[in-house]
C-alpha cells in the first residue's frame, strides 16, 4: 500500500505543479524540481532513491520511443551531420574535458573514474530543452537538432560510462573502446530495424486500434531488452524502431490506429517527462546529507561542483561553434545563400540542459569509488544548474538575439498549398475511376473538398474586424453541436436508446467539435501574427519566377462582386493584367474565373500585409 500511495501522490503532485506552472507561465520542469527539493525536506515524505535500472529500463525506453515516433525521419536525415556531431562528437569531447577537470580538482579520483563522471554529465536531455524551445517558439530546425541529439547521445554516454567503469578494474585498450561502440551502435541499429520489420508486418494485418496500440507499448521495452541482452545499445534499438515506425505509420497503420497511438503516447510522455523532474528534486535531501559526511571541505566540494557546471556549459559552446562553422556548413547555406547566423548557433549551444539520465547514470558508479557522494552531488548540480541557469535565461536570450519563431502565416500558406495539391491528386483519381453516380455523389465530394480548401485559404486573411465564412460556420455549428449533445444526453437519461448507440453518436459529435476547435485556434494564432509570409523553398515554378511580387492595387474592391451585388472575403490581383477579384472563399470566386477566362497563371494576395503569390497551373505558392 505504501508504494501504491507514493505512486498516486507522485501523479497528483506532478499534475498539480504542472497545472500551476501553466497558470503562472513558468517552465514546468523548473517548478517541478523546486517542488521536489522542497518535498524532500518535508517530514513524513519517504526518501526516494533513483535506481539506475528503474530509469534506464522503466523511464528511458518509453520516453525515447515517444519522441522517436513523432520525429520526422526526413528532418532527422536532413540534419544528420549536426545531430551526429552533437550526439557522438560532443559527448566524447565533454567526457574527456570534464574528466580532465575532475581529475585535477578532486584529489584521489583516478582517471577512469574521472572519465566516468565526464560521461555521466555529457549527454543533454532535450525533454526540458525542447519543452522550453516549443514554448518560446524557437526555429523548428533548432528543435529538430535538439530532439535528434537527445535520441542518440545517451547511447554514446552509456557506452563511454561502461568503458570507463570497466577500466577501473583493469586496463582498457583504445581500439577496444572503438570496437565496443561500433558493436553497440551496429547491433542496436540491427535489432531496432528487426523490431520495425516485425511490427510493420503485424500492423499490416491488424485493424483493431486497441490491439495496435497495445503492441506499440511493448515495442520500446522489447527492443531495449533484446539489445542490452545482446550487449548492444538499447537506446539505439528503441530510436531506430521508433523513427521507422513513425515514418511508415501512414502506410502500415489504419487512421484510427494512428490517432489512438498518437494520443496515448502523448499522454505517456507528458506524465513521464514531468515525473522525471519531480524525482530529480526528491533526491536533494539525502544527497546533501551524504555529502555532509565527506572528509572534504565545503569550499572544495562547492568548487568542484561549480567548475563542472561551468565546464559542461563552456565545452558545449566551444564545440557547437567549431563544429558549425568548420564541419557542418562552413560556406553559405544552400537554402538562403548566407552563412548560418551565429545567433542560431549560440541558442543551440545554450540549450544544453541535463536531465534524469545524467542523475541515474551517476548511480552506476560503484559504491566503493572514493568520493562517490561528491560525484553524485556533481551530477545533481549539473542537472539542476543547467536547468535553472540555462532554462530560465533561454527565453530572454532568444528574445535579445531576435531569433525568429515559426511564422503561423507560413504554416497556413503551406497547409493551403498542400491541401490544394492533395485535392488535385484526388480529382485525378476520381477521373480514372469507373462508377455509376445516379445520386450525384461525385458532386457532393467535390463540394466538400472545395469547402475544406476554401477554409484553409480563408485562414490567411488578416482582417481582424470581419468574420470569415469559416469563422461564422464554426460559431454556428459549435452552438448547434452543444444543443445536439444536450438532446442526446436527455434521451440517454430516459433509457429509451441503447447506451452503445448513444456513445457512438456522442463520439461523432466530439470528433466534429474537436476539428472545429483546432481550426478556430489556428485562425486565432494567425490573427495574432503580424509577420508577412516568406517564400517557400524546395519546389520550382517557372511562372512564379517570372512574376515577382509587386505593390498591389489600392482599388480595394472586387468590381465583379459590386456588379453582382455580392460580398467578397478577400481580394487577389492578377500579376499579368492587374485585375483585382475575389478569392475562392468568396461566393462568386471571380479570381479563379478570371484565370479560366484569361489563363493568366499567377495571382498575388491584395490583402494588407500579405505578399504571397499563387500559381494556378502548378498549384504552388511563393
Amino acid at each position: 500500500m505504501e508504494i501504491a500511495f507514493l505512486l498516486v501522490a507522485l501523479a497528483v503532485g506532478v499534475l498539480t505543479v504542472t497545472a500551476l506552472a501553466d497558470r503562472i507561465d513558468v517552465p514546468a520542469p523548473l517548478l517541478l524540481i523546486v517542488a521536489g527539493v522542497a518535498a524532500s525536506y518535508v517530514p513524513g515524505v519517504p526518501e526516494v532513491h533513483l535506481e539506475p535500472e528503474v530509469v534506464l529500463l522503466g523511464l528511458l525506453p518509453p520516453l525515447l520511443y515517444a519522441t522517436a515516433i513523432q520525429t520526422s525521419l526526413v528532418d532527422f536525415n536532413a540534419n544528420r551531420r549536426a545531430i551526429l556531431l552533437l550526439s557522438v562528437g560532443l559527448v566524447v569531447f565533454t567526457t574527456l574535458g570534464i574528466g580532465g577537470l575532475v581529475h585535477v580538482t578532486l584529489t584521489g579520483v583516478t582517471w577512469p573514474v574521472a572519465f566516468a563522471i565526464g560521461a555521466v554529465v555529457a549527454p543533454p536531455d532535450a525533454v526540458a530543452a525542447t519543452a522550453i524551445a516549443r514554448r518560446i517558439g524557437l526555429p523548428r530546425r533548432i528543435v529538430t537538432i535538439l530532439e535528434g541529439e537527445s535520441l542518440l547521445n545517451d547511447a554514446t554516454a552509456l557506452v563511454a560510462l561502461r568503458t570507463a567503469i570497466a577500466a577501473t578494474g583493469s586496463g582498457v585498450v583504445m581500439w577496444r573502446v572503438g570496437a565496443d561502440f561500433a558493436l553497440a551502435a551496429g547491433g542496436g541499429a540491427a535489432i531496432g530495424f528487426g523490431s520495425f520489420v516485425l511490427v510493420a508486418w503485424l500492423r499490416k494485418r491488424i485493424t483493431d486500434p486497441l490491439l495496435d496500440t497495445a503492441i506499440s507499448f511493448v515495442v520500446p521495452f522489447a527492443s531495449y531488452i533484446l539489445a542490452e541482452e545482446a550487449h548492444a545499445s538499447g537506446v539505439i534499438a528503441v530510436v531506430v524502431a521508433g523513427l521507422l515506425l513513425g515514418h511508415k505509420a501512414p502506410i502500415i497503420q489504419t487512421a484510427q490506429s494512428r490517432i489512438a497511438e498518437r494520443m496515448n503516447w502523448r499522454t505517456i510522455a507528458y506524465v513521464l517527462e514531468n515525473t522525471v523532474f519531480l524525482l530529480i528534486g526528491l533526491q536533494a535531501q539525502w544527497l546533501f546529507r551524504d555529502v555532509g559526511d565527506s572528509s572534504l571541505s565545503t569550499g572544495r566540494i562547492v568548487g568542484v561542483c561549480a567548475a563542472t557546471l561551468a565546464g559542461v556549459v563552456v565545452l558545449r559552446m566551444v564545440w557547437v561553434f567549431l563544429a558549425r562553422y568548420l564541419l557542418v556548413r562552413p560556406g553559405p547555406d544552400p537554402d538562403t545563400g548566407h552563412r548560418p547566423p551565429w545567433q542560431f548557433t549560440f541558442i543551440l549551444g545554450w540549450a544544453g540542459m541535463r536531465g534524469v539520465v545524467t542523475l541515474a547514470a551517476a548511480f552506476v558508479i560503484p559504491d566503493t569509488t572514493p568520493h562517490r557522494e561528491i560525484l553524485l552531488l556533481v551530477a545533481f548540480t549539473v542537472v539542476a544548474g543547467t536547468l535553472f541557469v540555462q532554462g530560465l535565461t533561454l527565453p530572454v536570450i532568444a528574445r535579445r538575439l531576435a531569433v525568429p519563431s515559426p511564422d503561423p502565416m507560413d504554416d497556413a500558406l503551406a497547409r493551403a498549398t498542400l491541401l490544394q495539391q492533395a485535392s488535385k491528386a484526388g480529382y485525378e483519381e476520381l477521373e480514372r475511376m469507373e462508377y455509376e453516380d445516379p445520386h450525384g455523389i461525385c458532386d457532393l465530394i467535390r463540394q466538400r473538398i472545395d469547402q475544406r480548401n476554401y477554409a484553409a485559404w480563408e485562414r490567411l486573411g488578416t482582417t481582424a474586424d470581419e468574420e470569415a465564412p469559416s469563422d461564422l460556420y464554426a460559431r454556428i455549428r459549435l452552438a448547434m453541436i452543444d444543443a445536439e449533445r444536450k438532446r442526446v444526453l436527455e434521451i440517454r437519461s430516459s433509457g429509451r436508446v441503447a447506451s452503445e448507440v448513444v456513445s457512438e453518436v456522442l463520439t461523432m459529435l466530439d470528433v466534429e467539435e474537436s476539428m472545429l476547435d483546432v481550426a478556430t485556434q489556428e485562425r486565432e494564432e494567425l490573427r495574432a501574427s503580424t509577420a508577412t509570409t516568406r517564400a517557400r523553398r524546395g519546389e520550382q515554378c517557372a511562372d512564379l519566377e517570372h512574376h515577382p511580387a509587386v505593390e498591389t492595387s489600392d482599388v480595394g474592391v472586387c468590381q465583379a462582386c459590386v456588379e453582382d451585388g455580392t460580398r467578397w472575403v478577400a481580394l487577389r490581383q492578377c500579376l499579368d493584367c492587374g485585375n483585382v477579384a475575389c478569392c475562392d472563399s468568396s461566393p462568386r470566386q471571380h479570381a479563379s474565373a478570371h484565370f479560366r477566362e484569361s489563363t493568366h497563371a499567377v495571382m498575388q494576395s491584395a490583402e494588407p500585409g500579405e505578399d504571397w503569390r499563387w500559381c494556378y497551373v502548378h498549384h504552388l505558392t511563393a
